[in-house]
C-alpha cells in the first residue's frame, strides 16, 4: 500500500473520524484507524463498537492499494506538526510498519494487521429508508441535544428522539427536569421514529455542517445508518419507549411574560453567583411589568437581586428555577425576545422564541420549577 496525499486533508479526515474513538476501549484494535485504499479513494474507519464513522478522501498518485490498522494517537500527533505539503505513505505488509515521507524527511510508526478490525453491523431486511434535509437535521439536533440526560437507569433519556411523520419532523430531548421539542414542516410521506444516542448525534451535527445535499437515513430496530457525501455514520439506537412528552407540556399557562433574552440571561448569571452551590436556586418574582431575580446562600451570608423590565400579562407570581438550567435554555434560544408562559409556582414554565414573521419550524422549551421558601 503506497500513495501520496495532502497533509492537511488527511489530518482533517482523521481528526473528524477520530472523535468516535473512546478513551476506554474494550478491544485494543479500536485504538486504531482502519485505513483502506481502493482505486483513488482512501477510506478511514473509526469505531467504539456502538458507533462507527467512515470518512472518504480522494488521494493522488496511488502506487498500490491495500489496508492497514494505524495507531490513532501516533498518526494524529505526527500529522499535527506538518504544514500543508504532500506526504507519501507506504505500508510494509510483512511487519505492518507505516512510513510517512516528505520532501525533507520521513518517520515510521508501527501499524497492525487490519484483519482483526470489527466488521460493520448490517441492517436487517426490515430496515426503513428515507431522505432528510441537512438543515432540518442539524437544527433538530442543535436545539435538543443539550436537554438530553446522562442517566444509566433511564437510558431512553440519553438521546434525541426523532419522529418523522408525513409533513413534519419532531425532535425531542429531555432529562426529566427540562424538555425541548423542535417541530419542522417537511415534504415527506414516510413515518419513522427512533432514539439517537447523544454521542453519534454530536458527531453527526459536526459533520453535517460541511454538507449541502440531503442525507439518506436507513434504520432497523437496533441500528441506524446516515449516508453523507464523504462520510457514513452507523450507530446503535437506544432501545426502549420514549416518555410521552406531550403529556407533560402545559397547554394553558395563563401568565405570559415577554422579556429581552440577553438582559434576562445576563441578569441570571450575575445573580446566580450568590446562589446556593448545591441547589443553584434563583427566585423570580413577576408583577407590574417587572421581574425581580433573587438568589441567596444562607451558609455564607451571600445574596443578590436584580430587577428587570418586561411585558407581563397575568397574576403576580413567584417561582424558583435552577439557574444553570435557565442559562442553558436561554442560551439555546436564538431570538432577541423570549416568551415565558407560567401557571403557578409548582407547574412547569414554557419558554418560546419570539419571531417577527411566520416560521416553518417551532421550538418549545420546558423547565420544571424548584420549591421556594415563602
Amino acid at each position: 500500500m503506497k500513495f501520496t496525499v495532502s497533509s492537511s486533508a488527511l489530518l482533517s479526515l482523521l481528526a473528524t473520524t477520530g472523535k468516535v474513538i473512546s478513551n476506554k476501549n474494550t478491544l485494543p484494535i479500536l485504538d486504531y484507524f482502519l485505513m483502506e485504499l481502493e482505486g483513488n479513494t482512501l477510506k478511514v474507519t473509526a469505531s467504539d463498537l456502538e458507533t462507527r464513522l467512515i470518512g472518504r478522501l480522494e488521494v493522488e498518485s496511488v502506487e498500490s492499494a491495500g489496508m492497514v490498522a494505524a495507531p490513532s494517537k501516533q498518526i494524529l500527533d505526527s500529522l499535527k506538526e506538518f504544514p500543508e505539503l504532500p506526504l507519501t505513505i507506504e505500508v510494509n505488509e510483512k511487519n505492518w510498519e507505516i512510513t510517512i515521507s516528505w520532501k525533507s524527511g520521513s518517520l515510521s510508526i508501527p501499524g497492525a494487521n487490519a484483519v482483526s478490525y470489527p466488521a460493520m453491523q448490517q441492517l436487517n431486511n426490515e430496515k426503513k429508508e428515507f431522505m432528510l434535509n441537512v438543515d432540518l437535521l442539524v437544527n433538530g439536533i442543535n436545539k435538543t441535544i443539550f436537554a438530553t440526560a446522562d442517566d444509566e437507569l433511564r437510558p431512553v433519556m440519553n438521546g434525541v428522539y426523532m419522529n418523522l411523520q408525513p409533513g413534519s419532523l419532531t425532535c425531542v430531548g429531555t432529562d426529566a427536569h427540562k424538555l425541548v421539542k423542535y417541530e419542522a414542516e417537511i415534504e415527506n410521506e414516510t413515518s419513522a421514529a427512533f432514539i439517537l444516542h447523544k454521542k453519534p448525534a454530536n458527531l453527526l451535527k459536526n459533520i453535517l455542517l460541511k454538507e449541502e445535499d440531503d442525507i439518506k437515513v436507513s434504520y432497523d430496530s437496533n441500528n441506524a445508518c446516515f449516508e453523507l457525501k464523504s462520510h457514513t455514520l452507523s450507530c446503535r439506537l437506544i432501545e426502549g419507549t420514549f416518555p410521552n412528552y406531550n403529556a407533560v407540556i402545559p397547554t394553558a399557562n395563563p401568565n405570559k411574560l415577554l422579556v429581552d433574552r440577553i438582559e434576562l440571561l445576563n441578569g441570571i448569571k450575575r445573580v446566580a453567583v450568590c446562589s446556593n452551590p448545591t441547589t443553584n436556586l434563583i427566585r423570580m418574582d413577576i408583577a407590574n411589568n417587572k421581574i425581580t431575580l433573587t438568589a441567596q446562600d444562607i451558609n455564607f451570608s451571600m445574596s443578590a437581586n436584580e430587577t428587570l423590565s418586561c411585558s407581563y400579562d397575568g397574576e403576580p407570581i413567584s417561582i424558583g428555577f435552577k439557574s444553570t438550567f435557565l442559562v442553558e435554555i436561554l442560551s439555546n434560544i436564538a431570538t432577541p425576545t423570549v416568551l415565558i408562559e407560567l401557571a403557578d409556582s409548582t407547574r412547569a414554565g414554557v419558554f418560546k422564541p419570539v419571531y417577527d414573521d411566520k416560521q416553518s419550524s417551532a421550538t418549545l422549551m420546558l423547565l420544571m420549577p424548584m420549591m421556594i421558601n415563602a
